[in-house]
């Protein structure tokens, strides 16, 4: 095999790397840490399947996080890692409570009711955050043959809207959850982003506030490609080796899933990246609130910034730097920042939201 600075290859730049964009911190490329643990991983022969020596080693860096129980089920994709979480903590008559603004309800085009089989139960909460009144409103009818059961409680951290939950605020809820015989599931996506701004090692929200079971996210965060799905609670699952499997979520050429999360986890490449990402936001919602006639909506706790502004000036914003709106029809925006956005990227965006703001 030829020296790696010896390779060549007949694929081609096919972008722009100047264009820089508050669209969604998954448009922001690698980070050059996980792009060099990608390369140490490369060469020579593993097991396929998770059965190679970086997966096992992996189980130890999630341990040193969320305690010794911890068992770490690499996957592919954040929707792949909520549908087959869900589905080892429900029957085929299960039921999951969330919110109506969750990633499982609105994002993810019906997989976990289509692939997983399961019934969602949404409620309305206004920043994105569920609370044992919340949850009590459909935790009900367990005897009910003809209701869904609800088995699963799922919280976003941070959530959908940015905002966070504390501590205190996740165990009320899995206190809750766990008294009336249903789990705890906490979408993980930005999990880093929640840590980084409660100040909190992540075992404080998720381990040690009773949850059973996370999706966590990586690519969000700078990874190329996986997530996993965090069994804090093994007894809370059942047949995670089939889920994952079933849902075609099993990686064959796990290693490099597994070397992308060492590189983040093992020192502190997630804190430092969801750190500066947050910072960035702060940084884009402080300039944004001094421009007359913008509005921001929600506290910004981490790394999303929800703005309300006039549609034509989001319009002609849009043609200049990317973001998407979040309920067009009453003119919300939401701005997100990532590990590679820079103040350069802030100011100039502010820049442009004054100009055509002053249109």
């Amino acid at each position: 095999m030829a020296h790696p600075e010896a390779v060549t290859t007949d694929a081609r730049r096919h972008h722009d790397p100047a264009v820089r964009g508050f669209a969604s911190d998954n448009y922001a490329g690698v980070h050059p840490e996980i792009l060099a643990a990608l390369a140490l991983a490369n060469g020579g022969h593993q097991p396929a399947y998770g059965a190679d020596d970086y997966t096992a080693h992996l189980q130890e860096v999630f341990r040193a996080h969320f305690g010794p129980r911890a068992e770490a089920f690499p996957v592919f994709n954040g929707t792949g890692a909520n549908v087959v979480a869900l589905t080892a903590l429900t029957d085929r008559w299960g039921a999951v409570i969330t919110t109506t603004t969750a990633h499982i309800h609105v994002d993810e085009c019906g997989a976990p009711e289509r692939v997983g089989g399961l019934k969602l139960l949404p409620v309305p909460a206004p920043d994105g955050k569920l609370t044992p009144e919340l949850v009590a409103r459909e935790a009900f009818g367990w005897d009910d043959e003809h209701r869904a059961m609800p088995q699963v409680v799922s919280l976003t951290q941070s959530t959908e809207l940015g905002t966070l939950y504390t501590p205190e605020e996740i165990r009320a809820v899995s206190d809750f959850a766990h008294e009336r015989g249903m789990a705890v599931h906490l979408d993980g996506a930005r999990i880093a982003n929640a840590a980084a701004a409660l100040g909190l090692p992540m075992s404080a929200f998720t381990t040690d506030a009773g949850v059973d079971v996370v999706s966590f996210g990586g690519t969000k965060n700078g990874m190329m490609f996986g997530e996993a799905v965090l069994v804090l609670r093994p007894e809370a699952v059942r047949a995670m080796h089939h889920v994952r499997k079933l849902s075609m979520q099993l990686t064959s050429k796990m290693r490099f899933v597994s070397a992308q999360f060492e590189a983040l986890l093992a020192g502190d490449l997630w804190l430092r990246s969801a750190r500066h990402a947050n910072a960035m936001a702060a940084r884009l919602a402080a300039g944004a609130r001094e421009v007359p006639g913008v509005t921001v909506l929600h506290p910004v706790d981490a790394n999303g910034v929800f703005a309300r502004l006039p549609h034509d000036v989001s319009e002609r914003l849009r043609k200049r730097h990317r973001f998407y709106f979040w309920d067009e029809a009453a003119g919300d925006v939401r701005w997100m920042c990532s590990f590679d956005t820079t103040e350069e990227d802030v100011d100039a965006f502010l820049d442009a939201l004054r100009e055509e703001m002053a249109r």
